[in-house]
């Protein structure tokens, strides 16, 4: 499956670049990976209509429906929140060890420092960079698979949206991040 072919899961395959090799006690929870996915669509769809703006016609769905689309997961967020803010927090200890491993303190000073912030302070950094880095992932000719991709979700609710690309993520076997089963 391309990664691009939905902005959920292109959000999660972005954030998996951990390249952790996690062991099965140390894998992550399937409800915190399904907040994720809810709070990151709507980043994901506003990073989509930065990227591809000018290749989605005014008739197809990211302009006529996409923003009720993203709407119905913005008003999910807060509590999707705790969830995404966990799931961010270890895949940045994991990137930060990384780092470490290789010498550069500077990603474990990072974590202390989101460590010691309130989670509402880390929430509008945390919003930011992943905008930015799905927009790097996008590239012109994946637009239309984007736009097709969400078309084919819209009519989910949104529960069952995020927790069809955790499942999806599951079964396909994604080792970064581990999942836990169940």
């Amino acid at each position: 499956m391309k990664t691009t072919l939905i902005a959920p899961a292109l959000a999660l395959a972005a954030l998996g670049n951990a390249q952790t090799a996690q062991a099965q006690e140390n894998c992550i929870a399937a409800q915190d990976v399904t907040d994720m996915v809810t709070y990151v669509v709507p980043l994901a769809f506003d990073a989509a209509m930065q990227s591809c703006d000018t290749q989605y016609k005014p008739s197809g769905f990211m302009k006529t429906n996409g923003d009720a689309f993203a709407a119905r997961f913005r008003v999910k967020q807060d509590a999707a929140w705790p969830g995404a803010y966990r799931l961010g927090k270890q895949m940045m200890a994991t990137r930060a060890t990384e780092r470490a491993e290789q010498g550069d303190e500077a990603g474990a000073g990072m974590l202390d420092l989101i460590d010691q912030m309130p989670q509402e302070q880390v929430r509008p950094f945390f919003d930011g960079f992943m905008q930015q880095m799905i927009a790097s992932e996008i590239k012109p000719d994946t637009c239309r698979q984007i736009e097709r991709g969400l078309a084919l979700l819209a009519p989910l609710p949104v529960e069952n949206t995020s927790g069809l690309v955790t499942f999806i993520l599951q079964v396909s076997g994604v080792k970064e991040p581990t999942i836990c089963p169940g």
